[in-house]
């Protein structure tokens, strides 16, 4: 399966003529986080990250493309069962009807963190119809830049999926992100809650 990643907009590398960004119904999904290089999420299993539209910020933007998302991850610890959420609102931070850099704020207690995160790549895997999604998250005061792998499935890609995944993701043009390529790490995933 070819797979098109672009790197992420602060690179000098430049993005693929033919990458597109996911539209906003292909986006809005409850996803599950198989693979990352997040460190936070080495000791976390079932990781989701549930994207819903939220209305847009101004009149002149459709539903159909808004520029802000809600924002719902769950996880567990790897010895415990309460189930752990974190909630927060992305606000599109790339221009016109592109819709594939987003500014990440907590709500609640974490209205005072922030993050930046891209979509480098997405796509549905031929011979299962899974989806996944590729995003990239700039650094910030509490975390590394990092890389994670979605997959709407909870079972995660197919191996040959992952490996060209991590082919295309060396193949950016982007020293940090072949960097982080080489560092993706599975998340556990054994949950039996449904999609």
């Amino acid at each position: 399966m070819a797979i098109t990643l672009r790197p992420p907009t602060f690179s000098a590398a430049k993005a693929p003529s033919a990458y597109t960004n996911p539209t906003i119904a292909w986006l809005s999904e409850t996803w599950h986080v198989t693979h990352s290089t997040l460190p936070m999420w080495r000791s976390k299993r079932n990781v989701r990250i549930q994207y819903t539209p939220l209305e847009p910020s101004s009149a002149s933007i459709t539903q159909a493309n808004t520029d802000r998302l809600d924002d719902l991850v769950s996880y567990q610890s790897l010895d415990g069962d309460k189930l752990h959420t974190i909630k927060g609102v992305d606000n599109c931070s790339s221009s016109g009807d592109a819709r594939g850099e987003w500014d990440w704020r907590g709500k609640g207690l974490l209205k005072v963190a922030s993050s930046h995160w891209e979509v480098l790549g997405w796509g549905e895997e031929e011979a299962t119809g899974n989806k996944w999604v590729v995003t990239e998250f700039a650094k910030t005061l509490f975390t590394p830049a990092g890389i994670d792998v979605y997959s709407r499935d909870h079972g995660g890609v197919q191996p040959e999926t992952l490996q060209d995944i991590k082919a295309a993701l060396a193949g950016v043009g982007d020293e940090d992100v072949k960097e982080l390529a080489g560092q993706l790490f599975e998340v556990k995933v054994d949950d039996a809650r449904k999609e």
